[in-house]
């Protein structure tokens, strides 16, 4: 009779499981031997057992054959031109913006009351969350820009009502200084309608202390 077919599937029983193990793993050193031979293949094979046991065979140094394996594998990945790279990068990165996008698309509908139908109780509570924080900011924020408006107002009524005191100092004093030129022009004014109608003598001013008085008919009266 012929060997029957194993099904290939885990085996459970524990000891059946062991026995099959050390079987074929002598198989399979047995058959990765002759294929170096056979065929002058350069051959590494590793095999860990459940228990963690290291089983290996190589024709050559291992560590070298994995090195030539790594280097390998690194070769042929290094096969895919610098452009197809980048247009998979920017095609991953294009869906996580679109996908962002979407997203941010939701959560201002939701904000503004809309497409609520679709969210469950637990959403509906983090949102009325959200709006709550966002009305508490909104609330401090316009409280802060309603003292800074405030205070820049007190500031500036202290700055007028400065400005409004100087002037009123300037406007007083332009109008004694005035007041004393209109003085001033009032006398000289009247000294000049004296003088012509000879009621002072022309040389009175330069006689010093002494002073002529004079008036047509009569003698002469000095003065000092």
């Amino acid at each position: 009779m012929g060997r029957g077919k194993i099904e290939i599937k885990r085996i459970e029983n524990t000891t059946n499981r062991q026995v099959t193990f050390c079987k074929r793993r002598n198989g399979l050193l047995k058959k990765a031997y002759e294929l170096s031979v056979l065929c002058d293949a350069e051959v590494a094979l590793i095999v860990f057992s459940t228990r963690g046991r290291l089983y290996e065979y190589s024709n050559n140094n291992i560590r070298s054959t994995i090195d030539k394996y790594k280097k390998a594998c690194s070769d042929s990945s290094n096969t895919t031109t610098v452009t197809e790279i980048n247009a998979q990068y920017y095609q991953q990165e294009s869906a996580k913006l679109k996908q962002q996008i979407q997203m941010l698309q939701n959560s201002s509908r939701h904000l503004m009351g809309d497409s609520l139908s679709s969210l469950t109780v637990k959403e509906l509570k983090q949102l009325e969350n959200r709006i709550e924080r966002g009305m508490a900011r909104i609330r401090s924020k316009k409280y802060e820009m309603l003292l800074a408006e405030i205070e820049y107002f007190q500031k500036r009524e202290v700055e007028l009502e400065n400005e409004s005191v100087y002037l009123r100092a300037k406007i007083a004093e332009i109008e004694r200084v005035e007041e004393a030129s209109m003085e001033s022009g009032a006398e000289l004014n009247a000294i000049h309608a004296l003088a012509s109608r000879n009621f002072f003598c022309p040389n009175m001013m330069d006689r010093g202390t002494a002073a002529t008085y004079s008036h047509p008919g009569k003698k002469i009266l000095h003065l000092g």
